[in-house]
């Protein structure tokens, strides 16, 4: 059953999307959807997220609008190709926290006929590209970006504007650490 099944897969074309934008911009409610239709579909589906990420739970994906799905929190990019044998759909959360050897492993996982639903910050909270997103974006076969709006005009969106003074670049934060704002409104309050 298994060889079958890997034998299915492999003459499947395999892909991967990107969904990308600033904090609660609806990036992880994006990728939840795509998930649930897939599960109504009746595809193997596993989700991963990086083990650093337990802000709302240690074993879920959760929005922040606290829709939620069981997910498998993973320390390293190699350790979500040794746990996604035998499924259809790999769904990969927070993206922006793994190393830079996720998107070969995106690529290997698309290569074996599998789709794989990747979410992300694109930027840090200094408007700079974040982590293995940039090499995602730029080689997978769909890209949506996703936006949230201005706290401070009520414009779109793109930009993550850290509220402390914290210089580190990963600091796990929610709404009163992070405030999404636009183009204009990033460049004022950073300057």
């Amino acid at each position: 059953m298994f060889l079958e099944n890997k034998a299915n897969r492999e003459s499947q074309k395999g892909w991967i999307e990107v969904i990308v934008g600033s904090m609660f911009s609806g990036k992880t409610e994006e990728l939840l959807r795509r998930l649930k239709r897939a599960k109504i579909a009746q595809q193997k589906v596993e989700i991963f997220k990086p083990m650093v990420d337990v802000r709302y739970s240690d074993d879920e994906v959760v929005s922040h609008d606290a829709n939620a799905i069981r997910s498998t929190p993973v320390e390293s990019s190699g350790n979500i190709m040794l746990l996604s044998g035998n499924v259809n759909v790999v769904g990969i959360d927070e993206a922006q926290f793994f190393d830079d050897g996720l998107a070969n492993v995106c690529h290997q996982l698309a290569n074996q006929g599998i789709r794989v639903i990747v979410a992300g910050l694109d930027m840090d909270f200094k408007g700079k590209p974040f982590g293995p997103i940039p090499s995602l974006l730029a080689t997978a076969e769909y890209v949506t970006k996703v936006h949230a709006i201005c706290m401070r005009c009520g414009d779109l969106a793109q930009f993550s504007h850290r509220l402390s003074d914290e210089e580190k670049l990963v600091v796990l934060g929610e709404k009163g650490d992070y405030e999404p704002l636009c183009r204009c409104c990033f460049l004022k309050a950073n300057s």
